[in-house]
């Protein structure tokens, strides 16, 4: 990098927007295998903070894929330079005062843990979602598995491919015992614990049509 770089400090700061957004703002890193529940998962919990008015905003694996990630496969080196971009992106929202979530897979710890240490220690909170392989199996709608045993997909996490568990996650949310209400009340208690938010607060006015929910299995960053 040029050393005529210097980072510019601007006139509104992160404790500005707390005060005006009424919360405070963090990464919600959701890892675990694919078809464990991440994506469902962390739009579940965007849906009460949205409800609430906090401002939200999720990252998800396929999507990153699409536009910022799109040139990137899944290789080792791949994959840790994928969550390495999201980890970045993510740091901005944060300073930017929004609750972020992402999901993805992020199979390996060390890529998790730069991740963390690019914001401040209260400021990443991870969030297992902690699924057997047996159930993310039957939960696969995009026959990812299935074409991962027969050897057609290369270095599929949980088949041919690791997944490191994290050792000391801020929260295991067990997607194949709990109902979904069950896990976003987990995790809102974890933003509550946190300081992160205030749910007694009145709800904001927001639209009361019905959203799309995509089904379980759909989330990650697996080809």
């Amino acid at each position: 990098m040029t050393n005529n770089l210097v980072w510019h400090h601007a006139t509104v700061r992160r404790e500005d927007r707390r005060r005006l957004n009424g919360h405070g703002s963090a990464v919600l890193w959701f890892t675990g295998l694919s078809g464990a529940g991440k994506s469902t998962l962390a739009h579940g919990v965007e849906e009460k903070l949205h409800e609430q008015g906090c401002v939200t905003y999720v990252l998800d694996g396929d999507n990153v894929r699409h536009g910022l990630c799109g040139d990137l496969g899944f290789s080792e080196e791949d994959r840790s330079e994928n969550a390495r971009r999201v980890g970045e992106v993510a740091k901005l929202f944060v300073d930017a005062g929004v609750i972020i979530l992402t999901a993805f897979i992020s199979p390996f710890a060390a890529d998790r843990q730069r991740v963390r240490g690019l914001v401040m220690p209260n400021d990443f909170l991870e969030i297992y979602c902690r699924c057997p392989v047996e159930v993310c199996e039957t939960r696969d709608v995009k026959g990812h598995y299935e074409r991962a045993r027969t050897g057609e997909i290369k270095e599929f996490t949980g088949i041919s491919a690791p997944y490191e568990e994290p050792l000391n996650p801020e929260l295991v949310v067990d997607t194949d015992r709990l109902s979904l209400e069950e896990s976003v009340d987990r995790v809102l208690a974890l933003l509550r614990e946190r300081a992160i938010i205030d749910l007694s607060r009145s709800p904001a006015s927001t639209s009361s049509t019905p959203r799309p929910r995509a089904p379980v299995g759909t989330d990650g960053d697996e080809p």
